[in-house]
């Protein structure tokens, strides 16, 4: 069954976007912005799934407030490197209740960066 997801903003995540839809509930967050010598962003991501099934995939569409150019990430991207929106496949294995961390989203921007909504599915 379709949920509309539910956007947040919260101060508590430094540029952070917190959304629940479906079986997982998400969050991410800047952790590292470009510094002298590396121009790259780099994006946390946190999917808790709550659900009585299994997969051995997951999906990530993550909107930002201008284009980004997609560097990498340990998932495979799908579509949006150029655009504000990308779509990113994953491939592990999911518990019913599960914690995953990915902080390995690496994207190149503007300045002003910022995460604007966030969703995982599977």
């Amino acid at each position: 069954m379709y949920e509309k997801p539910l956007i947040l903003r919260t101060e508590d995540l430094a540029e952070g976007i917190y959304a629940a839809s479906g079986c997982y509930t998400a969050t991410a967050y800047i952790h590292q912005t470009p510094q002298t010598g590396r121009g790259d962003y780099r994006i946390q991501v946190n999917g808790v799934h709550k659900a009585d099934h299994t997969k051995e995939k997951q999906r990530l569409t993550i909107s930002f407030n201008m284009p980004v150019n997609y560097s990498s990430s340990n998932g495979t991207l799908v579509s949006g490197d150029g655009t504000s929106t990308l779509v990113i496949e994953y491939s592990y294995h999911q518990n019913p209740s599960d914690n995953i961390g990915l902080g390995d989203l690496v994207v190149r921007a503007d300045s002003g960066l910022a995460v604007t909504g966030v969703k995982i599915t599977d």
